[in-house]
């Protein structure tokens, strides 16, 4: 872990040093905290603090509230108007990356999301952000951070996401995560439409930005998996669905999905997207961006490599 490795540079203990104190305070706790999150405390207690120094993206935390960083803009989404609990706005998102990872960045204040729509940032340049709020494994900035156009230049960079094999139980929220479970419970389909230009949602037949449309309609599905260690209640988006074997038939009238839905329980795949925090009840929640089969080459190898472990 790269953070072990500042760690360890800031403070003049070995790397090994860290590790061993981060894994006693992770015993401590009771495995409670991540390493990422304990690694931190221990950075505290030594007197050490990130909030000035700039961090590589990967080696940003959950929970970071004065986060800086620099990173290529890698794609640009419109930006969006929101209207949520009485308050009422503009969001802007991006991708932002650099050698070590990449991070979807959150723009919240009006001068930031202005860089967006006067075309003053765009895909291509490297900007550098400051006091940046991680939760979720995102960027957030709101009026106390900063964004800006960097004279820095920078080549490649990791525009895939990161996936790492991890334990249910062991995920938090902001991991990417690829991981073989069951699906031990389902849900009926949630339908909803969107609106073919802007690809947001259709109320009545109406969109916000294009008026009067004719909706796409898309399904949301709810299940519950479990991977030995613990259950996630995870949600599947559109066409990954049909990644379950079911047609959009199926998918669209309940009362074909009700002669599917048994037969999706005890299905064993591979479920690759990230752990979020669900805000309305306070819980983990994984959200689906792929569904492979079980590989039988791949599963062997990997049964393999726990024995040759043990």
């Amino acid at each position: 872990m790269q953070l072990l490795e500042k760690i360890a540079k800031s403070s003049g203990l070995t790397k090994d040093d860290i590790d061993r104190k981060v894994e006693a305070k992770r015993a401590k706790l009771s495995g409670l905290v991540s390493k990422e999150g304990a690694a931190q405390i221990v950075a505290a207690e030594l007197g050490i603090n990130f909030e000035k120094e700039r961090l590589k993206i990967a080696e940003l935390v959950q929970g970071m509230k004065r986060a800086n960083t620099i990173g290529k803009i890698v794609q640009i989404s419109p930006v969006r108007e929101y209207n949520k609990n009485g308050r009422s706005g503009k969001v802007a998102n991006l991708v932002i990356a650099d050698d070590s990872s990449n991070a979807k960045t959150v723009l919240w204040d009006t001068n930031h999301i202005a860089l967006i729509e006067q075309g003053k940032l765009v895909v291509g340049d490297v900007v550098e952000i400051s006091n940046g709020n991680v939760r979720n494994g995102e960027i957030h900035l709101s009026s106390f951070g900063d964004i800006k156009k960097s004279h820095e230049s920078m080549g490649e960079v990791v525009t895939k996401k990161a996936m790492s094999a991890k334990n249910l139980k062991d995920v938090k929220a902001g991991d990417s995560i690829r991981t073989r479970a069951l699906i031990v419970q389902t849900f009926e389909p949630r339908y909803f439409e969107i609106c073919p230009e802007c690809r947001k949602g259709v109320h009545e037949g109406e969109c916000k930005v294009h008026g009067k449309v004719q909706g796409q309609k898309r399904a949301l599905l709810n299940v519950v998996l479990d991977d030995g260690s613990e259950t996630i209640r995870a949600v599947i988006f559109a066409e990954h669905i049909n990644q379950l074997g079911l047609t959009d038939e199926e998918i669209f009238s309940l009362e074909k999905f009700a002669e599917k839905k048994m037969g999706l329980l005890g299905e064993e795949k591979v479920f690759t997207g990230s752990v979020k925090t669900n805000a309305l009840y306070n819980t983990m929640e994984f959200n689906i961006e792929n569904i492979e089969e079980v590989n039988a080459v791949e599963l062997v190898k990997e049964l393999e490599e726990k024995m040759a472990a043990k």
